[in-house]
């Protein structure tokens, strides 16, 4: 005679409940970690919503660096007998100081010579990156801000900021003697937000300080930082 359906062999009985005992665990934890997930989700909802600060901060403009690479998307700047320019030198330095002003936690932009947004740009401060001619005899560089500045004491704090650390980090010599009309009467300057402080940088002359310039682009980009670093510190009281 065969079994009825209920009945079989110990093992098989054995078997079957620990299967059926194994997806009831399963089934358990399942909703538990559903219902886990689901309020950890909301707490992290409550927590955020209960400090609206954090999205003020990162729309807040004094958290803004703007570096400008001079004549981006614009034209070749200086060009030197070899093929040389200037917008390449420029464009290098000005993205490893946005990397790494980012890395100090700074909100830090790379700008094209004519960027849309330089109109009324609000920032903590606007960089401006340039090279100098190709004269092969010439070594030093320059920082200049505008001359009818609304802000000239911060701004005089910038360029000077910037002066101490470059020549610190590079080893240059200041060549304030040859600053230019066009730098004391830079286009950004008049564009710009009158609140941000702004300052434009020669940071060498393509000739003499072509190995400095083409060579050793992290130390001039950290002489840079290290000056727009200074003038952010809190003023001493």
């Amino acid at each position: 005679m065969g079994q009825s359906p209920s009945s079989g062999k110990p093992k098989d009985r054995i078997r079957r409940a620990t299967l059926r005992a194994v997806l009831l665990v399963a089934q358990v934890c399942f909703i538990v970690a559903t219902l886990g997930t689901g309020y950890a989700a909301y707490r992290a909802w409550q927590v955020w919503a209960a400090f609206p600060v954090h999205a003020a901060a990162a729309s807040d403009a004094s958290q803004r660096i703007g570096i400008i690479a001079g004549h981006l998307d614009n034209d070749s700047g200086a060009v030197c007998p070899d093929g040389l320019l200037e917008v390449d030198i420029n464009t290098e330095v000005a993205n490893r100081v946005a990397r790494m002003l980012r890395l100090l936690g700074h909100e830090a932009e790379v700008l094209s010579e004519y960027a849309d947004a330089l109109t009324n740009y609000r920032a903590g401060a606007l960089v401006s990156i340039h090279s100098d001619s190709c004269l092969p005899g010439r070594s030093g560089f320059k920082v200049a801000r505008v001359v009818n500045s609304a802000i000239p004491e911060e701004e005089d704090r910038l360029v000077a900021c910037l002066y101490r650390e470059y020549e610190r980090a590079t080893g240059l010599a200041r060549d304030e003697a040859t600053i230019t009309v066009d730098m004391e009467q830079y286009h950004a300057f008049a564009k710009i937000a009158a609140d941000t402080p702004g300052a434009i940088i020669e940071i060498g002359f393509m000739g003499g300080d072509r190995k400095l310039l083409t060579k050793h682009p992290d130390r001039v980009a950290r002489g840079i930082v290290a000056g727009i670093a200074c003038f952010l510190e809190p003023a001493a009281p």
